[in-house]
């Protein structure tokens, strides 16, 4: 897969009052199909833009040193997931009760 990654959002500021919080804030990932979340164009070959909406705390499972970047529903993105830029990895993330992390 022939990712692009831009991050140009700027995010609005937020009281902590609208925010919600869980007791506890540890997330549990599980790695996801890239085919199952985006959309394929043509060819591999053609790249797809992806816009990220920030870097989150979370680290790469997999590669253990990078910061996961959150992507939210777009034209060619099917679900909301975390992003590893390094090794296109892609996850879903959840509370350690099962509640889902990345819903609104």
């Amino acid at each position: 897969m022939n990712l692009r990654v831009s991050e140009n959002y700027a995010h609005p500021p937020e009281s902590s009052a609208c925010r919600r919080h869980h007791t506890d804030g540890n997330l549990v990932l599980s790695e996801l199909n890239p085919l199952a979340v985006t959309d394929q164009l043509d060819g591999d070959s053609a790249p797809l833009n992806l816009l990220t909406f920030g870097s989150v705390r979370e680290i790469c499972p997999k590669c253990q040193h990078t910061h996961l970047k959150l992507v939210l529903r777009q034209n060619s993105v099917r679900m909301a997931h975390l992003f590893c830029a390094d090794c296109e990895s892609c996850f879903d993330a959840h509370y350690t009760n099962g509640a889902p992390a990345l819903t609104i």
